[in-house]
């Protein structure tokens, strides 16, 4: 009989597919309707840094009372964080699997005593959403890096939950940013995030946004990833996002080595439903191909056990295609 129980940072999934950090995730309704749908645990939407420091600043702006200031901006940050910790504690409340709290954070601060708030009000595990725009021209990038080890060092120095790191992949050499990131106390990696990015409109001749959607055609940054990094530390617990849209998409990244799969952009296009029938897929997938447990096919075709190593390396590009007239 088939089982898709997953262990993932000391937590038993029902499943090995997570609904990752999104407005779906910030309503309690909606968390019970995804539960309800076979996802093995819920990312929280983001408590961001950003925002609360802007809210804070623009209630500022809009006192004319200076004596009040120090008063006013520490009533709208906790409040703020006053309205993430309630969330979780709704939603442990409401649902019998895992519930991991996101913090959305830009560097080390003040803000990681939030992490703290968010273990005490009940949640499972952390996820910080870390990208630091490397935007100093005279900044080395092992300065940047250390900005990530820092905000991991710390947390981990506040909280006893599990805590995993979102990060992007733009690294020089991912494979050592993510062991060094695992020796600062990251009990598990999530590849990748996805944040607003820019586009430019030729007919209103002005900067604007791209979709916020990842497009299945993502999937092939993370699945070459997966794959690396899973390759390369088999004891690496990974969390793989961006770009999964299908059942057949979860299968490719648990053979590629993730230990978890997180779905976004599909649950907005396809419905919430979507989750169960991405694990109706897999259930039958396994079947068919005779798995009892995602533990006997994860990590097959990774890296280090695919048998052609170079598939997953980019010289492999102009080899495949100089065969292609």
């Amino acid at each position: 009989m088939v089982n898709l129980k997953t262990k993932f940072i000391g937590l038993e999934l029902k499943s090995p597919i997570i609904a990752g950090s999104c407005g779906l995730t910030s309503e309690v309704s909606k968390i019970e309707e995804i539960a309800l749908s076979g996802a093995g645990a819920i990312v929280l939407k983001s408590i961001f840094e950003e925002q609360i420091n802007m809210d804070a600043s623009k209630a500022l702006t809009d006192n004319s009372y200076p004596e009040s200031a120090d008063y006013i901006q520490n009533y709208i940050r906790a409040n703020t964080v006053q309205q993430h910790i309630d969330l979780v504690k709704a939603v442990k409340n409401k649902v019998n699997i895992p519930v991991i709290a996101s913090i959305n954070c830009l560097r080390d601060g003040e803000w990681i005593s939030f992490a703290s708030e968010l273990e005490k009000a009940g949640a499972d595990a952390l996820e910080l959403n870390a990208f630091i725009l490397p935007m100093d021209e005279f900044a080395e990038s092992v300065e940047v890096e250390n900005m990530y080890f820092d905000i991991v060092k710390h947390v981990k120095k506040v909280v006893k939950i599990p805590v995993i790191v979102k990060i992007s992949h733009y690294f020089t050499n991912l494979p050592a940013f993510v062991s060094k990131l695992k020796a600062y106390g990251a009990d598990a990696v999530t590849i990748f995030n996805r944040f607003y990015e820019p586009d430019i409109d030729i007919e209103r001749i002005a900067v604007g946004a791209a979709s916020v959607f990842s497009m299945p055609a993502d999937l092939r940054t993370t699945l070459r990833w997966t794959g690396i990094l899973s390759g390369k530390d088999k004891l690496l617990q990974l969390s793989s996002s961006t770009g999964v849209h299908n059942g057949e998409a979860v299968v490719k990244l648990l053979l590629a080595g993730a230990t978890t799969v997180q779905v976004c952009s599909a649950m907005y296009e396809q419905g919430i439903g979507t989750i169960r029938t991405m694990n109706h897929f897999l259930n039958s997938w396994m079947d068919k191909k005779g798995f009892e447990s995602i533990d006997e096919f994860r990590g097959r075709l990774s890296y280090a056990d695919a048998g052609n190593a170079a598939r997953y390396e980019r010289a492999q590009f102009m080899k495949y295609f100089s065969d292609h007239k």
